[in-house]
């Protein structure tokens, strides 16, 4: 489930194609996927496919909550390339010079401490301007600055403030004058594991993506999928009888990279625990309902769940559960049952009719659901088998409950 490169790295050779085209144009990318779909193995494969033209730097903002934590997580990934970091350093010469070196174990905590809410965009401003000047172009690849932005427009409440919506408003303006003052000369790549598009939406800030051109990520399609599984099988000495690897992409229904990876290592694991080294359908369908819907499987499926209420907060995930639990064990979300819905939630200064608007867009736009003539439907079959099996002891659908 880690990202991978080189030969391990599956297909995608016309989105690497494009993706780095892009780039060596000098665009600044927005890179656009749902979760698991191998965005940093692309960001990772295409810096490693351009390394001789390009110093590419990865940043990881997983773990940045403000501003400054976010260029301490830049001038960290700076500090790995030393020619760069001889110049980056003067920027940080009022608290490097309490320190023998830069090598020194707390260089995290030091960085931080000479960034402020004061000058974080000035000393931003400062490393970006030597990063454009480099004599090899850079390459910043900025990962899970959707994170970092939610975080910082709604805290550890999940409550936006005018501050915090201040505060995120002048970091991603700031990002986007820089990206426009050094077009040509540095390109920047954004991504992350949840809609940035709809966290920006929420705190009216849509605008300030849009010197990013979108590049979207899609799932794989079924020979793609059919393709990678029977080179994981050929691997593991594993043989598909009946047409089994066909069976895996029907009952997964949407072929996301990390899915199909999830799907295998219990196959082969149950091949292991059988002492066999022949899966038939049935022995698919078992490991599907057994493995990938138990309780094993939930680390990396309660995720989806998590990361929803990053964006949507502790009011709506109530009604974004709700809705979702209606389309896994109903079949689907309609009209009706949204109509009715509305008698039954409320909202403090919001229509709850505008509520549900906002958290389809979200949900149609991260991957959850998609639009049919009956109504919203779950993208991945193994995400609404998982939630209808997470739900369903306890949860009557709408229609059925008594008045």
């Amino acid at each position: 489930g880690n990202w991978v490169t080189g030969d391990r790295f599956w297909d995608r050779e016309e989105e690497i194609e494009l993706f780095t085209n892009k780039l060596r144009d000098g665009a600044h990318l927005l890179l656009v996927a749902q979760r698991r779909m191998g965005k940093t193995s692309l960001m990772k494969e295409a810096a490693h496919r351009l390394s001789s033209d390009f110093e590419c730097v990865f940043v990881d903002f997983q773990n940045a909550s403000t501003p400054q934590d976010a260029l301490t997580e830049l001038s960290l990934a700076l500090h790995s390339y030393k020619n760069i970091w001889r110049k980056c350093s003067d920027v940080f010469k009022n608290v490097l010079s309490r320190i023998e070196s830069v090598e020194h174990k707390e260089l995290s905590i030091t960085l931080r401490s000479g960034l402020s809410a004061g000058n974080w965009a000035s000393k931003g401003d400062e490393l970006l301007n030597i990063l454009a000047n480099e004599e090899k172009p850079v390459i910043l690849l900025l990962d899970e600055v959707p994170i970092l932005v939610n975080r910082i427009i709604k805290g550890d409440d999940y409550t936006l403030t005018p501050e915090r919506g201040r505060i995120a408003n002048e970091f991603m303006s700031w990002l986007r004058k820089n990206s426009q003052r050094h077009q040509g000369k540095m390109r920047i790549v954004i991504s992350g594991s949840i809609g940035f598009e709809p966290v920006l939406r929420q705190a009216n800030m849509s605008g300030t993506i849009n010197n990013f051109v979108p590049f979207e990520l899609k799932p794989w399609d079924s020979e793609t999928a059919v393709g990678c599984l029977r080179a994981l099988a050929n691997e593991y000495k594993i043989i598909y009888k009946n047409d089994s690897e066909m069976e895996i992409v029907k009952l997964l229904g949407c072929c996301i990279p990390h899915h199909i990876q999830m799907f295998f290592d219990h196959a082969k694991t149950y091949c292991l625990r059988k002492k066999k080294a022949e899966l038939n359908p049935q022995d698919i369908n078992e490991i599907y309902k057994t493995e990938m819907l138990s309780t094993r499987g939930h680390a990396e499926l309660t995720h989806y769940e998590e990361r929803l209420k990053l964006v949507l907060g502790n009011n709506k995930i109530t009604l974004a559960i709700e809705m979702l639990s209606e389309a896994a064990i109903s079949g689907y979300l309609s009209r009706e049952v949204l109509l009715k819905q509305q008698k039954e939630f409320c909202f403090e200064n919001e229509n709850t009719a505008d509520v549900q608007k906002e958290i389809l867009w979200i949900l149609e736009h991260d991957g959850y659901l998609t639009q049919t003539p009956k109504g919203y439907v779950f993208v991945s079959n193994v995400l609404r088998d998982w939630w209808k099996n997470r739900y369903q002891m306890f949860f009557i659908p709408i229609m059925q409950r008594e008045e």
